[in-house]
C-alpha cells in the first residue's frame, strides 16, 4: 500500500500495538537446530509463487511511493526495495532470519496465541543468525534491514504457508504492508483490505461473501471537518481548531456574522452560569446588547468610564455604570481585569487573533459544573488501593477534581463572580459489600475540598434489585445502560440542572458519559487511561479466545465509537495518541558512514542505534478487524483535532522531595522499617532483607501481567551481581493467592512464589501485600530514597505512568518501560532510565550499570534525582493540568454552538452502530450471579 503525499481521512494505517504474550528473547538464542536446518534446505528448494495470492489474497501493488514517506520526514529507506535486495542477494541468510521467525510464531500458536509477534522479534532474530552464522550482509544492508524491522508494528506469522506478513508504520495514518515467503521472489507487497482478510483467514472466520461480513468507515463524515496535516501538531486540538475557525470565522467577507454569534454566545452563559437565575448575574443584559454594533459602542462606553477609576478599584464602584451599559458580573474583580477584558473584547472585534481569542475566552468562568465518571472498581478516599480494579485512576481522579475546583474557584473570583456556585461530581458504583471501605455510602465530599463531592449510584439487575458484590471491570457491560439512567436522573436532582461539561474515564465511564450527553445535549470529555486493545497484541484477531474473560469484542467495539462521539479526548502523552519513534542513546550513523567496513561486527552494532516504533493506542483503532464480526476500514483517525494532550501530575502535599526534611513524615519510619525489615509475616510479607547497608529497588503496581512485577523479580533472580549490589522490594496485589477471586491476579501470585523459590529470593527480596496508606506510601517513596535506591517500573505497557511522577516528584530516580507514556516523562540517562519489558538482560544491565557507577561515583545519584525532580516541575503539575482542562473546555464550548463542530450526522451514525451492534453485545455477556443465587 502506497503511502500518501500528506495524512488524511483516506490513508489508512493498521491497528497494531504489540504488547502482550509475545516471545520474549533475551540474548542471543540457540543455535538453528538440525530439523530446523532440513526444513529450511526444503523452503529453498520450493519455486513456486509465494505472494498474497497463493494465499487465497488478491495481489498486492507492486510498487511503492517511497518519495511519500520522505514527504512526511521519515527517514526510511524503501521497504520493498531493500528487502527484494536482501532476499535476492542473501537469500540463505534471510531464510534462516525467516524459520527463527516462524519458530517463534509455532510456539506463541502452541501456547494458544495467535501467531502474531512484536517487531522486536524481527530485530532479535536477525542479529542471532548474524552472530551465529557467517554472513556476507553488508552494513549497509544489515543497517537498512534493522532500520526497516524497527518500523514494523506487527508481524503475522502464516505458519501453514511458511509466510510472515510485516504491517511498517513509517508515521502516522502511513502504513505498508510486506509478505516474506520462502518460495519464488520472497517479498511483495499487500493492501491494507489484504493484511486484515490474512487474518480472518488465520483466525478461521473468514468468508468469501462479500455481503457478509460489517466493514465501518467513518472516513465520509471527516471529508468536510478540518483536520490536521502536520503530526507535531497532533495532540493539540483545540489549539489547531481556535486558529483554523478563528481565521474562518472573522473574515472580512462573514465577520459581522462571526460577531454576532460571539454576542449570542455570551448571553447564553447567563443561564448556566447562574442556574436559571436572570438578569442579576448576566455578563451582556439582552435587552441591551443583542448584536454586534450595540456591543461595540458599549465597549466604546466602557472604557470611557473605567478610565474615571484607578486599576484597583473594586467591582462594586463601578458595577450600577456598567449594568447600565448593558454589562453584569463575570468580567472582572477589579477595574484593572475589568478594562483588561474589555480591551481584548474590542480588539478581537476589530482585529481578530486566534490566541487573544482563547486567552479572553479562558477568563470567562462559563463552566461551573462537571460530571465526572468512574463505574469499575472501588472509588474512595481511603482503604481503597489495592483492591481488584482500583489504582491509579482513582488516585488521578481525586488530585484532578481537587485542582480543578481550585482552578475553578480562582476563575470565578478572578472574574468577580461568586466561587460557591461551581460543583464537582464524581460519579462511582454504589458497593453495598463494600470491603471496609466508603464505597457504600451514597453521597461523600472529597477532602479538601468545598464543592466537589462523590455521589455513588448502585449497578441494578434487570428486576431492578441492587447488584451487591463487586464485578470486574470486564464484567460491568449489561449494568451500564440502566446507570446511565440512574446517573441521569441523581445529576440532575443534585445540580438542578444540566452540567456544563462531562468528563469519561476508561472505557466503561466513557460510555456512560456518551449516552448522559447524547440524552443531555451537553459537552463530553473522553479519558481512557489506558485501552485494553494495547495491551493483548492479538486481541482484536484472535478475540473469540479472550471471550469468556474478557469480553473483548464488546470492549473494543465500545472504545472505538465512545472515541468517535467525543467532543473532545484528553491524554497524557503524544504517543497514547499515535506513538513515536524513541531513540536509543547511540545515535545514529550517516547515510555516508553506513557505506563503510562492510563487517558483521558493525552490521549488528549499528541495530542498537536504529529508532524503534511505537503505536499509539489510539492509532490501533484506526483499521482492524473482528473476525467474523465486522471490519474497520476508516476508524479514529489521530489528526483529528478532538485529541488534547494535558498531562497530569502528583498530589504535591503527598509527594515532595526527600530533601525537604521539615515535611517529612518521619512518624511513619518505625512502621516502614517494620515493612521492610521485620519479619515475614504469613499473608502480608514475602521474604526477609538482612544487609540494610544496600540500597533498595523498589517498585509498586497492582500484580497483573500487563504490570509485569514478576518479570522484574526474575530478572533479580538470574542476576547475581545485582543481588550482591542491592535488595529488592515490591509492593503490590496479594502474597496468598487464595486471598483474591480475581484469576489473573492470581496467576501472578503463584508464578511470584514459584519465581522466589526458584532463585532462592527469601533473602534478598520483600514482597509486601499491596498497601492502601497514600500518605505513608509518599513517605516510602522518600524512605527508599534515604537508602541510595530506585524506583522501577517495567510494565509490558503503560499509557502513562502515575507512579513514575510520584516517584520523580520525591527525587527517586527512576526506571520505567519504554513502551508507552513513561518514555516521554524520562529523558533517558537525565531524567532517569527507560528500560525494555521485552529484553530482560539488556533491562538488568541498564540497572546494574547505574547502581555501579553511583558506587564509585556517588554524585551520580544525585545528578539523576535533581533531573528527575527538574523535569516533573517543568511539566507535570496538577496546576498545570486544572488551567488546561478548564480552558479547552471553554474554548470548545464556544465552537461547538458557533460552528458545526458537534458532527450531528456522525452521531447519528454512532448511534445506529450502537444500536445495531454494540448493545447486542452488551446484552450478550453474561449478568454476575450472586452468591445466594448459585
Amino acid at each position: 500500500m502506497s503511502c500518501p503525499l500528506r495524512p488524511s481521512a483516506r490513508s489508512p494505517p493498521p491497528s497494531r500495538p504489540p504488547v502482550m504474550d509475545s516471545p520474549v528473547l533475551s540474548g542471543a538464542g540457540s543455535p538453528i537446530s538440525e530439523g530446523s536446518m532440513l526444513r529450511l534446505g526444503s523452503l529453498m528448494a520450493h519455486d513456486s509463487l509465494g505472494d498474497a495470492a497463493a494465499l487465497g489474497l488478491d495481489r498486492g501493488h507492486s510498487d511503492t511511493n517511497h518519495e511519500a514517506h520522505l514527504q512526511l520526514g521519515v527517514a526510511l529507506p524503501d521497504p520493498l526495495k531493500v528487502m527484494k535486495a536482501a532476499w535476492s542477494e542473501h537469500r540463505p541468510t534471510m531464510l534462516m532470519m525467516l524459520e527463527r521467525v516462524l519458530a517463534l510464531g509455532r510456539e506463541t500458536q502452541d501456547k494458544g496465541k495467535m501467531p502474531i509477534l512484536m517487531s522486536h522479534a524481527l530485530v532479535d532474530c536477525l542479529k542471532e543468525v548474524c552472530e551465529q552464522e557467517a554472513t556476507c550482509l553488508t552494513q549497509a544492508t544489515l543497517t537498512d534491514l534493522f532500520t526497516i524491522f524497527q518500523h514494523c508494528v506487527e508481524v503475522v506469522c502464516v505458519l501453514g504457508k511458511d509466510c510472515l506478513a510485516m504491517s511498517l508504520r513509517p508515521g502516522p495514518r502511513c502504513v505498508d504492508h510486506l509478505l516474506l515467503h520462502a518460495q519464488g521472489p520472497g517479498v511483495s507487497r499487500m493492501d491494507i483490505k489484504q493484511f486484515l482478510k490474512l487474518k480472518e483467514r488465520m483466525a478461521g472466520r473468514y468468508t468469501d461473501n462479500p455481503f457478509e461480513v460489517p466493514t465501518i468507515n467513518m472516513e465520509p463524515f471527516n471529508r468536510n471537518f478540518p483536520m490536521m496535516t502536520n503530526a507535531k501538531s497532533i495532540g493539540q486540538g483545540v489549539l489547531f481548531l481556535n486558529k483554523h475557525l478563528c481565521s474562518l470565522f472573522f473574515r472580512s467577507d462573514s465577520r459581522l456574522a462571526g460577531q454576532d454569534q460571539l454576542v449570542a454566545w455570551l448571553s447564553s452563559l447567563n443561564d448556566r452560569a447562574t442556574k436559571g437565575a436572570k438578569c442579576k448575574d448576566n455578563m451582556i443584559v439582552r435587552e441591551r446588547i443583542g448584536n454586534s454594533r450595540q456591543l461595540k459602542a458599549a465597549l466604546t462606553g466602557a472604557q470611557r468610564v473605567l478610565s474615571e477609576f484607578d486599576d484597583a478599584t473594586p467591582l462594586s464602584d463601578v458595577s450600577s455604570q456598567m449594568a447600565q451599559l448593558g454589562f453584569g458580573c463575570g468580567w472582572g474583580r477589579d477595574v484593572g481585569s475589568i478594562r483588561e477584558m474589555v480591551g481584548m473584547l474590542e480588539d478581537i472585534m476589530q482585529a481578530p487573533d486566534a490566541n487573544m481569542l482563547e486567552r479572553f475566552l479562558a477568563r470567562i468562568p462559563n463552566v461551573t459544573d462537571i460530571v465526572v465518571l468512574s463505574p469499575h472498581g472501588f472509588f474512595g478516599q481511603a482503604n481503597v488501593l489495592g483492591l481488584p480494579d482500583t489504582g491509579g485512576q482513582v488516585v488521578y481522579l481525586l488530585d484532578a477534581v481537587r485542582a480543578l475546583e481550585q482552578e475553578m474557584k480562582r476563575r470565578m473570583e478572578a472574574s468577580g463572580r461568586e466561587p460557591g456556585n461551581i460543583r464537582i461530581i464524581v460519579v462511582a458504583r454504589l458497593i453495598p459489600e463494600a470491603r471496609g471501605t466508603t464505597c457504600d455510602q451514597r453521597w461523600e465530599p472529597v477532602s479538601g475540598c468545598d464543592s466537589t463531592f462523590i455521589l455513588r449510584v448502585p449497578f441494578r439487575k434487570k428486576d431492578g434489585t441492587v447488584l451487591r458484590k463487586w464485578i470486574s471491570r470486564f464484567e460491568v457491560w449489561p449494568y451500564l445502560e440502566r446507570f446511565a439512567l440512574d446517573v441521569e436522573r441523581e445529576v440532575l436532582a443534585e445540580l438542578g440542572g444540566k452540567p456544563n461539561l462531562v468528563m469519561g474515564n476508561y472505557s466503561d465511564g466513557n460510555l456512560v458519559a456518551t449516552l448522559l450527553c447524547k440524552r443531555l445535549g451537553v459537552t463530553q470529555c473522553n479519558v481512557a487511561h489506558a485501552l485494553e486493545k494495547t495491551k493483548y497484541n492479538d486481541a482484536d484477531t484472535n478475540w473469540k479466545a479472550y471471550e469468556d474473560d474478557y469480553h473483548f469484542s464488546t470492549q473494543i467495539t465500545n472504545d472505538l465509537l465512545v472515541a468517535c462521539h467525543a467532543d473532545f479526548i484528553i491524554t497524557s502523552t503524544y504517543q497514547e495518541i499515535c506513538g513515536k519513534e524513541v531513540q536509543p542513546a547511540t545515535a545514529r550513523k550517516s547515510a555516508a558512514s553506513r557505506q563503510a567496513s562492510p563487517t558483521k561486527a558493525d552490521g549488528i552494532k549499528h541495530a542498537a542505534s536504529v529508532s524503534t516504533v511505537e503505536q499509539g493506542q489510539y492509532e490501533m483503532f484506526q483499521s482492524f478487524t473482528l473476525p467474523g464480526l465486522y471490519r474497520v476500514s476508516e476508524g479514529i483517525n489521530v489528526f483529528d483535532p478532538k485529541f488534547n494532550i494535558v498531562s497530569p501530575g502528583a498530589d504535591s502535599e503527598v509527594y515532595f522531595p526527600y530533601t525537604e526534611k521539615e515535611r517529612r513524615l518521619t512518624g511513619y519510619h518505625p512502621q516502614i522499617e517494620e515493612l521492610l525489615y521485620g519479619p515475614a509475616e504469613p499473608g502480608y510479607t514475602v521474604g526477609q532483607l538482612h544487609d540494610r547497608s544496600k540500597p533498595l529497588m523498589f517498585a509498586m503496581a497492582r500484580l497483573d501481567k500487563v504490570k509485569n512485577l514478576t518479570a522484574l523479580a526474575e530478572w533479580f533472580g538470574r542476576s547475581k551481581e545485582l543481588q550482591e549490589l542491592t535488595n529488592l522490594v515490591i509492593v503490590g496485589g496479594v502474597v496468598d493467592p487464595d486471598a483474591t477471586t480475581d484469576t489473573e491476579e492470581k496467576s501472578e501470585c503463584q508464578r511470584m512464589h514459584a519465581l522466589i523459590d526458584e532463585y532462592h529470593l527469601v533473602s534478598g527480596m520483600r514482597w509486601i501485600k499491596a498497601q492502601k496508606d497514600r500518605v505513608r506510601n509518599g513517605e516510602l517513596y522518600r524512605y527508599i530514597a534515604d537508602t541510595r535506591g530506585a524506583f522501577l517500573q517495567p510494565a509490558r505497557y503503560e499509557a502513562f505512568g502515575l507512579t513514575v511522577i510520584e516517584a520523580m516528584t520525591t527525587g527517586l530516580p527512576t526506571f520505567a518501560t519504554k513502551r508507552g507514556g513513561p518514555s516521554e516523562i524520562i529523558k533517558h540517562g537525565k531524567s532517569g532510565f527507560q528500560i525494555d519489558p521485552y529484553h530482560g538482560e539488556e533491562s538488568t544491565q541498564t540497572i546494574l550499570g547505574f547502581f555501579k557507577r553511583c558506587r564509585e561515583e556517588p554524585e551520580y545519584w544525585d545528578r539523576i534525582s535533581e533531573g528527575g525532580l527538574e523535569r516533573v516541575r517543568s511539566r507535570y503539575t496538577w496546576d498545570i493540568y486544572a488551567s488546561r482542562m478548564l480552558t479547552l473546555a471553554q474554548v470548545y464550548s464556544f465552537w461547538a454552538m458557533s460552528s458545526n463542530l458537534e458532527r450531528q450526522e456522525t452521531k447519528e451514525y454512532l448511534d445506529m452502530l450502537y444500536k445495531l451492534l454494540l448493545r447486542p453485545m452488551m446484552n450478550a455477556v453474561p449478568s454476575h450471579q450472586e452468591d445466594s443465587e448459585e
